[in-house]
């Protein structure tokens, strides 16, 4: 199945469109049945005629990968931009988690739609390149702070944020304080530093 947007031309009112057509999806998964997801309802919701749509796009299923790699641009983005400031790396370690956070609870509904939709879609090969850009962006951070830890640490370190994170979410919780709180016991703890002051100077 055909994936790809179509060639798209660089005038910005043409990328507006498409982005349009991408935002429209979102919304549609954040407050309408999974079942009114078609390129009708998304032509509908975008403002566009379904010829349009099609100009942009060969099917929903490409649509839907765009948003998917739509989100995951924007999660790697805020995770080099943490990796370039000038904070220090506990401080760091923090934004992350917050990243993480906000990626998940900014808008939750579409953040839990689409982590059963990437499994659907073919862009394994699209999931490893940003896991391996994650990973060492975030290995560079944890080893400036603790120099021990190894290249899995930063693996393992996403592996459990992500499923404290995406159970919080799929369990209803809203006290994202004391998720954060948690996230950072759980990564400290990770990397032998104890509770409450368990993080080491800068």
């Amino acid at each position: 199945m055909d994936i790809e947007p179509r060639k798209q031309g660089r005038q910005a009112r043409a990328k507006a469109t498409a982005s349009d057509i991408v935002e429209a999806a979102a919304r549609i998964l954040e407050g309408e049945r999974m079942d009114t997801l078609t390129t009708n309802r998304i032509a509908e919701r975008a403002g566009v005629s379904i010829g349009s749509l099609y100009q942009y796009f060969p099917n929903k299923e490409a649509i839907l990968a765009s948003l998917v790699r739509r989100e995951r641009s924007n999660l790697l983005a805020d995770v080099q931009r943490i990796a370039a400031g000038a904070a220090g790396t506990a401080a760091k370690i923090d934004a992350l988690i917050d990243a993480g956070l906000e990626h998940q609870f900014a808008r939750p509904r579409l953040a839990l739609q689409l982590e059963y939709i990437e499994q659907t879609l073919d862009i394994g090969p699209e999931a490893q390149e940003l896991a391996t850009r994650l990973a060492d962006t975030i290995t560079d951070i944890v080893r400036a702070h603790a120099p021990h830890a190894d290249r899995n640490a930063a693996r393992d370190i996403v592996a459990i944020c992500h499923a404290i994170i995406n159970t919080a979410a799929i369990t209803g919780e809203t006290d994202t304080k004391g998720l954060r709180q948690r996230l950072q016991r759980a990564v400290y703890g990770y990397l032998g530093e104890s509770n409450c002051g368990y993080r080491k100077a800068d």
